[in-house]
């Protein structure tokens, strides 16, 4: 095993993940003059909550995706690198990536994010696109694409299922991809195919549950349920998927829905290389953490974010938000300074700002506050777009992002709609197997 030549003396502090929590830590250290070292398997941060968009030609991936170097280019306290960590070790404070490289810190930060759970669901982890990521966005936008070219094609692959999508998961992902995926159904792809084969396109959202958004409150839920319906989108609810095929779904009642593009939004668990820590893990195989977010019985180890069960004072572990992650990261951050500065930690306190879905074009739900005020509608929208702006890292990053958004409401037209990943976008249509016995859409 190699120990990188800057490792020998270990960094202050190590952060493990670039996402909102670790880049928001390495933000506030820096700012306080104190080393780190940040290291993520890419070299960039993504803004997850907007990845959706990318899956749907909305937005380009340098809209989302800003080069980690670049955040840090004038912050001398901030190494990055780049690499797959394959082992971490909570008592030594080490990590050690993929090629065999250690690194080690005296206080160990992790915030490694999350991973796609499928469930067991047969199927799902081979045959369904997953939105965690921007290239999972660049993925599943080549497989639309793919499939609508299939359809222009030749028409016979409509009854095939070509131009029905399948999204897998009732959440806020799940909803916003909906939404996005039936507006550009309705808005979009007239402009470039025929009226008659664009209204043959159909959207379902699939969910066990008895409905959609089951964070928010009833008046939300059922706002966001009438404005799919209203866009096109079938609902059905309380139904599981027992199996995800290269040709569709199989659903819990027996029926099938023929498709060759299905999104899985179903949920997400901890990292798999938090699994060897030794790491006391919960729910979702997410760390449990002290309410200084440092974890009992570790010294010097915190965790963050998505891979953390973090409880706030009343006792109610938090859920897996941005917001969470970022506040997460910064009150890590202030709790190492008093670490390194013989000060005394202070508990987690996490202010609910609310929390936020967009549906479609000029449709959205936000509940604000720590109350959970409930608007609803296009100021809602306008709400939700003024968060989003704020919350891009960068000024190019934001600027591009509303010229993206200004052009796509008022020209119905997507300049992002390239393929980029042609093994998505390649369908074997080959490879259907005899049709399921039970119930068709």
């Amino acid at each position: 095993m190699a120990v990188s030549p800057d490792s020998e003396t270990p960094h202050q502090v190590l952060i493990v993940g670039a996402g909102l929590g670790g880049l928001t830590a390495a933000r506030k250290l820096a700012a306080r003059g104190i080393e780190v070292l940040l290291i993520d398997r890419n070299n960039y941060h993504q803004f997850q909550p907007l990845i959706y968009q990318v899956a749907t030609a909305q937005l380009g991936m340098r809209d989302v995706a800003r080069p980690l170097r670049a955040i840090f280019r004038k912050e001398r306290a901030v190494t990055v690198k780049t690499g797959e960590v394959a082992s971490i070790d909570p008592v030594a404070r080490t990590v050690t990536t993929s090629d065999g490289v250690t690194y080690r810190g005296r206080i160990l930060v992790i915030a490694a994010g999350a991973e796609v759970n499928f469930f067991n669901v047969p199927g799902a982890q081979d045959n369904s696109f997953p939105l965690y990521s921007v290239d999972d966005a660049a993925r599943l936008r080549s497989r639309f694409l793919g499939a609508l070219d299939a359809a222009d094609r030749d028409r016979r692959y409509v009854e095939r299922g070509a131009l029905n999508v399948v999204i897998v998961g009732g959440g806020a992902t799940g909803v916003e991809t909906a939404g996005a995926v039936a507006e550009s159904m309705r808005e979009v792809v007239p402009t470039y195919l025929p009226d008659d084969l664009a209204r043959a396109g159909r959207v379902y959202l699939v969910d066990m549950l008895p409905d959609v958004l089951m964070p928010f409150n009833e008046k939300s839920r059922a706002y966001a349920a009438e404005k799919l319906r209203e866009y096109g989108v079938e609902l059905r609810l309380g139904q599981s998927v027992t199996e995800v095929r290269k040709d569709g779904v199989v659903l819990q009642d027996g029926s099938f829905i023929p498709s060759r593009t299905v999104v899985w939004a179903g949920g997400l668990k901890a990292r798999g290389v938090l699994s060897g820590t030794g790491l006391p893990q919960g729910k979702g195989g997410r760390i449990d953490v002290n309410p200084d977010l440092t974890v009992p019985g570790f010294e010097g180890v915190y965790v963050l974010g998505d891979s953390a069960n973090i409880v706030d004072a009343k006792g109610t572990k938090l859920p897996q938000l941005g917001s969470v992650a970022q506040q997460s990261g910064a009150w890590a951050a202030q709790n190492i300074v008093a670490d390194l500065g013989g000060g005394q930690r202070t508990p987690f306190v996490y202010r609910d700002k609310g929390i936020m879905a967009m549906i479609g074009r000029g449709a959205a739900i936000a509940e604000l506050g720590s109350r959970h005020r409930h608007i609803a509608g296009p100021v809602a929208f306008l709400a939700w777009l003024a968060v989003h702006m704020v919350l891009l890292s960068g000024l190019w990053e934001k600027l591009h992002a509303l010229w993206n958004w200004a052009w796509d409401y008022g020209t119905r037209r997507r300049p992002q709609i390239i393929v980029d990943r042609p093994d998505a976008y390649a369908i074997d249509w080959s490879d259907e197997r005899t049709p399921h016995g039970g119930a068709s859409p």
